[in-house]
């Protein structure tokens, strides 16, 4: 169990304060409530330039890193397509440094076209290094695009197109930064050697008076349901085959969300999944296969990729795929099998759950979702999931029409 005390501050920041006093550290996670499925479609990797931006100086600290470190402290960030997460740990004794650090970035970025211009060089990179110039990188672009006709996660996290993030202004810099990283829509989470009723005094000196600005209400245009199986063959200049499906799968909330995870699980949790052992081990068509999802908040995708072993035919590979499907659709799994799973779903959460950087983020997610004790509740959800859950559910989730298949090819 969990425990957390929760409070919330006249301009609308949510404080969560978990104490631990079995390590020396404390760490403070400030998570905003803006991802790139709020961006603009004509201005998109907004999230994650301002993921970098953060780090680029604010109006009276101009090196977030420099005072960090030397409190001993560390830090980091990410992006998604639901949130931007800044994280720091540090001895426990330091904690105000951190609070000064993130209050000030919180107030006012130091909005300069030199900063702007580095962070996006460094974005700009990042978009060529990882996503046109690696072999594969554009596969989850194309995907995306396949899938998605109208819901913003139809983008990636880094942006639609190279050209967004290059030609990102200054002004449009500062109207993002003023609509989503306001204490309206951010959560801090303190968590470790801490006292409540410090963490009070502090973040109401530190926070406190920095400007609620407006809630940002989200309206974003939902996805309709699929009414037919879309296909995409591709060729490129990579050394094996690969092969990608999707399928439009429920949001985080959703009891369907929790029957999904585990869907996934049986299928290609690691080397004793369906999928390796029979398709990597006995046959021996792919030389990698991964069935995953992104955990977004809204309705996301189920992905079964992989790699084909040279000399296999994408069309067998793609029949062998679906062959295991069939089999989940068709036949009930082992009470041992479903067991074990849900055995591995919670060693997972509690494993993640013995870092108190990891606690604190989890927290900061849970109450953005709207209850932070989910934390300690979510697990029961997973095992109330039966033998007919998993296959009924499965007959749905992989029907044909709700699929999205991409073909890629290598030239060679």
């Amino acid at each position: 169990m969990i425990q957390f005390n929760r409070f919330v501050l006249n301009n609308g920041l949510r404080v969560l304060v978990h104490e631990d006093h079995s390590t020396p550290m404390a760490v403070v996670n400030v998570m905003y409530d803006v991802g790139s499925r709020d961006e603009d479609e004509n201005k998109t990797g907004f999230a994650h330039l301002f993921e970098h931006l953060m780090f680029g100086g604010s109006i009276n600290i101009p090196d977030y890193d420099e005072p960090l470190q030397k409190a001993g402290g560390e830090n980091n960030a990410y992006t998604t397509n639901d949130i931007t997460n800044f994280y720091c740990q540090l001895p426990a004794e330091n904690i105000e440094t951190a609070f000064w650090l993130e209050s000030d970035r919180m107030l006012s970025l130091a909005f300069s076209e030199k900063s702007l211009e580095v962070q996006r060089k460094v974005v700009c990179e990042e978009f060529k290094e990882h996503y046109i110039n690696k072999p594969y990188g554009d596969m989850w672009h194309k995907m995306r695009a396949l899938a998605y006709t109208k819901h913003p996660y139809r983008w990636m996290t880094i942006g639609k197109e190279l050209s967004h993030v290059e030609n990102a202004n200054i002004t449009d810099v500062k109207n993002f930064f003023f609509k989503h990283y306001r204490p309206i829509n951010a959560i801090i989470v303190v968590a470790g050697k801490v006292n409540t009723e410090n963490i009070k005094v502090l973040v109401e000196k530190w926070f406190g008076d920095i400007p609620m600005g407006e809630k940002y209400n989200r309206n974003l245009p939902q996805e309709p349901k699929q009414q037919k199986a879309t296909i995409l063959d591709v060729t490129a200049d990579v050394p094996l085959d690969a092969f990608m499906k999707t399928w439009h799968m429920p949001g985080r909330l959703d009891k369907e969300y929790y029957i999904t995870e585990l869907i996934a699980e049986i299928l290609g949790g690691g080397a004793s999944s369906r999928l390796y052992q029979s398709l990597i081990k006995e046959k021996q068509m792919f030389s990698s296969l991964d069935c995953h999802h992104f955990g977004t908040v809204e309705p996301g995708l189920l992905a079964i990729e992989g790699k084909l072993v040279k000399g296999i035919k994408m069309k067998d590979a793609e029949d062998a795929v679906q062959e295991e499907i069939e089999k989940i659709k068709t036949t009930f799994i082992s009470d041992i099998e479903l067991q074990k799973i849900k055995n591995k779903t919670e060693s997972v959460i509690a494993f993640e759950d013995m870092s108190v950087m990891n606690r604190a983020n989890s927290l900061a997610l849970y109450e953005l979702l709207g209850d932070a004790n989910l934390m300690n509740t979510e697990l029961e959800k997973y095992h109330a999931i039966t033998i007919d859950d998993i296959k009924n559910y499965s007959q749905q989730l992989f029907d044909e029409n709700n699929s999205n298949t991409l073909h890629y090819y290598s030239k060679n």
